[in-house]
């Protein structure tokens, strides 16, 4: 579905309103308290800040795929082979995926020098997710060429988030398709039941569909633990607070249709309730400027990249970023 391209100004002007609009404790608080109460224990992998170039307040870039097909009918549609270059780019550039889940709430174990990547798929279509019959991806899908990427470059972690659509994989079937991702490893996250755009809805019409969608995943795979939305057409609703909090649901991050990576999750400047994607598109695509191929090449001409120090327990970044640091992480802060 064509999902319109929301620019830097727009993404600011939304996340104001998802932090404004919140009822209770807001999602960028609760992330803040569960990233800084992990234990601080340095793992062995670690590296000295200065030695690899960290500075975990940098950029991340979070990918959004929808439909894989040998024909794209759209700007929103990618061969095969280009998903395929596309992850081993990413794992030539030390990039290590990670889930929604763990990124929006500061739970990045990553190696060191390496740098996290999300990434996400809209729509809970076949091409992303079809199994056999013996259980086993069929060749082609997203998952079958992330486990291959996988094989391939071992750093790089098969992972991602699935924001999932009523009647997902309707190949496989919702229950086995969404059992087997959470059995391997990837996030289940929501999109609404049906694909509904919030924006156009009142209140207590956005909130319904979006418990529709938390719902159906608890229906088909009960006991998901459902933390993370993705907003269809990158619509928001107004107020903004009721995509992330309602009867029945309550999530860490809600996702844009953007065009920009987002700010790290320990920056002050992190909104979990409207955090921008990238969509994955060729060079010379349309509105390529906006898309994954461009952003790749802007982030790694330039400097301000998110690199761990392979310590999760830490905040490693230069000290001229001080400034930049949300206060909830100021105890776990690793300047050089």
């Amino acid at each position: 579905m064509r999902h319109p391209l929301i620019p830097l100004g727009a993404l600011a002007g939304a996340a104001l309103l998802a932090t404004g609009c919140s009822t209770g404790s807001s999602p960028a608080t609760g992330a803040h308290q569960a990233a800084a109460s992990a234990a601080a224990v340095r793992p062995a992998g670690a590296k000295a800040p200065a030695e690899v170039g960290a500075n975990e307040l940098g950029q991340v870039p979070v990918l959004m795929y929808h439909q894989l097909s040998a024909k794209p009918a759209g700007v929103y549609d990618r061969t095969p082979a280009d998903f395929r270059a596309e992850l081993e780019r990413l794992a030539r550039e030390n990039y290590v995926p990670v889930t929604a889940r763990d990124f929006q709430t500061g739970r990045i174990d990553i190696p060191a020098g390496t740098h996290p990547v999300v990434l996400t798929f809209d729509d809970s279509t076949n091409s992303q997710v079809r199994l056999n019959p013996d259980g086993t991806p069929a060749p082609g899908t997203a998952v079958a060429i992330m486990a291959e990427t996988a094989k391939k470059h071992p750093q790089f972690k098969p992972v991602a988030t699935f924001f999932v659509n009523a009647d997902a994989f309707s190949a496989t079937g919702s229950a086995k398709a969404l059992t087997w991702l959470k059995t391997h490893g990837y996030e289940v996250a929501n999109h609404t039941g049906r694909h509904e755009n919030l924006r156009s809805l009142d209140q207590a019409g956005a909130a319904r569909a979006i418990s529709a969608g938390q719902q159906a995943i608890e229906k088909a795979a009960p006991g998901t633990q459902v933390t993370s939305l993705a907003l269809p057409f990158g619509a928001m609703p107004e107020p903004a607070g009721v995509a992330a909090r309602g009867t029945g649901y309550r999530y860490d991050g809600v996702y844009l249709v953007g065009a920009n990576p987002s700010v790290s999750p320990f920056a002050k400047a992190f909104t979990p309730g409207a955090i921008p994607r990238i969509r994955s598109a060729g060079p010379k695509d349309e509105d390529a400027e906006f898309g994954s191929s461009r952003w790749l090449d802007k982030l790694a001409a330039g400097k301000n990249l998110y690199v761990s120090d392979g310590d999760p327990n830490t905040v490693a970044f230069p000290s001229a970023a001080q400034a930049e640091l949300a206060p909830a992480f100021a105890k776990r802060a690793r300047t050089y």
